[in-house]
């Protein structure tokens, strides 16, 4: 297990955690694969959050409808006080998910918006090099997107890379325990933000 997996940060000691989205729509922006996650892992988180009283933008209907994400989840992402991501098997294959990711990270530099990386059956380093069934989706994209150059998969390289080195949360093992581990962290976050009446 990668070290910047095995703890919980400490939300206090984080000065971005200070800084937060100016008038947010949303409590929380989940980017997840849905094939890999929709009816296991995020669809508990979503339902714990919920019942707290968060405002989570969950996208189930997975707008699809071009090349690139649509203006609605861009104004999402900018909207939320902060981000969940979600790294699954199968996320590197989906280019509207990298997109998602690169969004978040332009965002995440802008504003200082929180964001909490989720590994879910994927090894943490894998992420961080690209490696194993990531390199595979990474390769494919490459060949794909001959007409619109190498910049975009840098972009998505350099995103994911970064989310990777930071700390985040291996649920590989102990899935409930992590989950748990998960929302202690997150909600007294949003509590102490005055998300909560």
């Amino acid at each position: 297990m990668a070290n910047q997996t095995q703890s919980i940060p400490s939300i206090a000691s984080s000065s971005n955690y200070s800084d937060g989205v100016q008038n947010p729509s949303y409590d929380v922006f989940i980017s997840f694969r849905g094939v890999d996650t929709r009816n296991t892992f995020v669809d508990n988180l979503y339902a714990h959050l919920i019942r707290k009283g968060t405002c989570v933008f969950k996208d189930d209907k997975r707008l699809e409808k071009g090349e690139s994400i649509s203006e609605q989840l861009l104004q999402a992402i900018k909207g939320s006080r902060l981000s969940i991501i979600v790294f699954s098997k199968n996320y590197a294959s989906s280019s509207w998910c990298l997109d998602e990711m690169a969004a978040i990270a332009d965002f995440k530099q802008e504003s200082h918006q929180t964001v909490f990386p989720v590994f879910y059956d994927v090894d943490p380093s894998d992420v961080r090099s690209q490696r194993g069934v990531y390199q595979n989706d990474f390769d494919l994209h490459r060949c794909m997107n001959l007409v619109q150059g190498p910049d975009k998969i840098h972009r998505w390289e350099r995103a994911m890379t970064h989310f990777a080195n930071s700390a985040g949360w291996d649920v590989r093992n102990k899935y409930v325990l992590r989950l748990l581990s998960l929302l202690c962290c997150i909600l007294p976050y949003l509590m102490a933000n005055l998300i909560f009446a």
